[in-house]
């Protein structure tokens, strides 16, 4: 779901809301107060947030995309935990009761993910049809290009220190991605 500016607001918008409508869907079990916190971090890791990231994989996100999805993701959390902002409870004390990764993590997962399919298909592949490639020799209007998936690809491999060739070997960059970052 593109714009006509190239950009994906619209589409992480919608991939939020989505992830509230499963939220109401599921509420029942996960705002029950006796149902374990553990149980209902997995409820939320195999439910609620495969339905905000449907599609992410082709996302060429900005900060302010991933900060959205964070800022939704954690009022569930809490939400989930029983707590508010005013308990003044750590964000990373609420992941390690429900046993949630940041979805920053999980964008980066999913996004190298693809990024490995991509690379291991052949060139005529219509995979590689589908990118949107810059046309070489032409003159551009003013301002900063529009980030392209590849930037964001490039951008995520040297945030977390990760080789193309890892990258493209499947599911070993997943050791990379889990080791904090420097």
């Amino acid at each position: 779901m593109l714009q006509e500016d190239g950009g994906i607001d619209e589409d992480v918008n919608h991939r939020i809301k989505a992830g509230w409508m499963k939220w109401r869907q599921a509420s029942g079990i996960l705002c029950d107060k006796s149902v374990p916190q553990k149980l209902k971090g997995k409820f939320y890791r195999t439910a609620v947030r495969p339905a905000m990231l449907y599609g992410a994989e082709c996302w060429p996100t900005k900060r302010r995309h991933v900060q959205q999805l964070g800022v939704a993701e954690m009022r569930m959390l809490r939400w989930m935990c029983g707590h508010t902002r005013k308990d003044r409870f750590r964000n990373d004390d609420i992941r390690d009761r429900v046993g949630a990764s940041p979805i920053e993590e999980k964008l980066v997962q999913h996004r190298l993910r693809w990024f490995g399919h991509i690379q291991r298909r052949p060139p005529e592949a219509l995979v590689h049809s589908g990118r949107l490639k810059r046309a070489e020799n032409v003159k551009r209007g003013q301002g900063r290009p529009n980030l392209t998936w590849e930037e964001s690809v490039k951008r995520d491999l040297k945030d977390w220190s990760i080789t193309k060739e890892l990258a493209m070997d499947r599911g070993a960059w997943k050791l990379a991605i889990h080791v904090p970052k420097p």
